[in-house]
């Protein structure tokens, strides 16, 4: 295997990168640091991989960059490049996410045709669905989102699918469900809720905190990756849940608990684009895939909470 792993340098691309590699696998990653969030926490992401020989990194973006050479003798392409962020999906923005999620899929999957590419896994996200889908979220339900955001997730999905049908090309597409875990993104509702706790800080909860995710943790996620790059049915739409529905309430709960802090909450409206509930029905992953969840929530937000401690220099209690 030669993998390409674009968004290399952002919380999923980097975790990704870093298990292929240590499997042997040559990896080039290629990342734009947009501005979403600061760029030394992407730098520090990349540093282990750096010092790896069988890792070689690329500064651009798809939409510029020479892809032809890139992808020669590349046999699976894995792509996590993305705009993230619901609430900011919104009005003047959204030129940022149709350019970074659709226009750069499609560059790519132009690219990737006529190729021998084995597999070129898509990371698409449980926020194509909406809240009109019956739960579990199966993967034939008719999706509906319900933030712009979701709306260039599904776009680029359809795009996936749509050259697999018509160019060949070897895509399958995984529908993320709320991933966290160490080095998770600094505006991801774990990621701040841990922060808040260990240094004392507010934590401001959108809505009454009973909304529900199927929380997935990042190694899971990365087991599905590789899975789905190995044994993915071409054409093939996979949701990668955690395997569990919890309250923002009860996260709280165990973050209070896990961190030995007391929680200052501040309650805010909903935001615009939020979902209600996502849970995964994860019975084709688990039948084709073989994927099976392996971090509970109780252990993943711990791992989380340890990473940042040290990141903070503030020792859990």
């Amino acid at each position: 295997m030669k993998a390409l792993v674009t968004g290399a340098a952002g919380f999923i691309g980097s975790t990704l990168a870093d298990a292929l590699t240590a499997r042997g696998v040559e990896v080039v990653g290629l990342d734009c640091f947009t501005d979403y969030y600061p760029r030394e926490v992407k730098e520090r992401n990349l540093e282990p991989l750096r010092k790896r020989p069988t890792f070689t990194f690329i500064e651009d973006s798809l939409q510029t960059v020479p892809l032809a050479p890139i992808l020669d003798d590349v046999t699976h392409v894995f792509h996590l490049a993305a705009q993230a962020g619901v609430r900011k999906s919104w009005g003047r923005d959204f030129l940022t996410y149709t350019t970074n999620n659709v226009d750069a899929t499609q560059r790519l999957l132009e690219a990737a045709k006529g190729r021998a590419l084995e597999r070129f896994v898509y990371a698409s996200s449980s926020s194509v669905y909406g809240d009109a889908v019956p739960i579990p979220m199966r993967e034939d339900a008719m999706v509906q989102p319900v933030s712009p955001y979701g709306v260039t997730k599904l776009a680029a999905e359809h795009l996936c699918l749509l050259y697999a049908a018509n160019h060949g090309v070897p895509a399958v597409c995984l529908r993320f469900f709320t991933v966290y875990g160490p080095k998770q993104r600094p505006d991801m509702g774990f990621h701040r809720f841990i922060r808040a706790a260990l240094t004392g800080q507010p934590i401001a909860l959108y809505g009454d905190g009973e909304q529900t995710r199927d929380f997935t943790y990042v190694s899971d996620i990365v087991a599905a990756l590789i899975a789905a790059g190995e044994r993915g049915r071409l054409g093939a739409v996979y949701n990668i849940g955690g395997g569990s529905r919890v309250s923002i309430n009860d996260v709280l709960s165990l973050i209070a608990a896990i961190t030995g802090r007391p929680l200052d909450i501040r309650r805010e409206p909903s935001q615009k684009g939020d979902m209600r509930d996502t849970f995964a029905d994860t019975s084709r992953a688990q039948a084709e895939l073989g994927f099976q969840p392996s971090m509970t929530l109780e252990d993943g937000l711990r791992a989380e909470a340890e990473w940042l401690s040290v990141l903070l220099d503030s020792p859990l209690r």
